[in-house]
């Protein structure tokens, strides 16, 4: 991560970088959060502070993983219809009401 690189162990340092080099602050959950699992999301505003405050890219920051994600295939349904002689089927392939 960009912040080991940077020597930055604890989240009181990165806390106190962010608000020393990007004059952005941060609760401590969420120094917290990004010190010890991957979020969900980032503001973007974060984001500009981090690559501030650590003197890197965004591409310093994020992994993505671009692997295709391959998907089951949805098998089709076939539909066996029973006919009786003399049965008329409309052109939706619906039998019409009996009268």
């Amino acid at each position: 991560m960009a912040a080991a690189q940077r020597e930055v162990w604890t989240g009181a340092q990165l806390r106190r970088l962010l608000i020393d080099k990007a004059g952005h602050e941060l609760s401590s959950a969420s120094i917290s959060a990004l010190m010890t699992k991957q979020p969900n999301q980032v503001k973007l505003e974060t984001l500009a502070a981090l690559c501030t405050a650590l003197q890197c890219t965004p591409n310093d920051l994020i992994e993505v993983d671009t692997s295709p994600v391959t998907q089951p295939i949805a098998p089709t349904q076939t539909r066996t219809i029973a006919r009786t002689a003399g049965e008329q089927i409309s052109p939706a392939g619906r039998t019409p009401p009996p009268f």
